[in-house]
């Protein structure tokens, strides 16, 4: 993947587009991430980020630019399909990473403190299923 695509996908869109990003995030995210827990290296950025990308005290443009991500790792159309277990995800590490470095900084401590939370209770996306 190269900086352009990486920088189409990660366009922030009208309200529309926004609103639509965020119905299919909200609907899609947990399965996703359930399946792909495994093979995200930072799977406490990727769920601070989804609250990040739905609290409504997050900036419109940077709400924009983690839905744009998010929707990317929850939608079965990308680059590199996900089925291919360890290179599918790949891409969507490159649009994450990329994104997070785009809004860097605006991933508050209550987001942080929130995905702790999702990750402690549910031991599907635990690191270690042992604890």
């Amino acid at each position: 993947m190269d900086d352009v695509k990486i920088g189409e996908i990660l366009l922030p869109g009208d309200e529309d587009t926004r609103e639509r990003r965020e119905e299919q995030v909200r609907a899609k995210f947990w399965p996703t991430l359930k399946r792909a827990v495994r093979y995200v290296p930072f799977s406490r950025d990727l769920v601070a980020a989804y609250y990040c990308a739905i609290d409504p005290r997050t900036p419109a443009r940077v709400r924009g630019v983690l839905l744009a991500a998010l929707a990317y790792f929850v939608l079965p159309l990308d680059f590199i399909p996900d089925f291919f277990v360890l290179a599918g995800f790949t891409d969507d590490v490159a649009v994450l990473a990329t994104a997070f470095r785009m809004i860097q900084g605006h991933i508050a401590d209550r987001h942080y403190e929130a995905a702790d939370q999702a990750l402690a209770d549910d031991p599907e996306l635990r690191a270690d299923p042992s604890k």
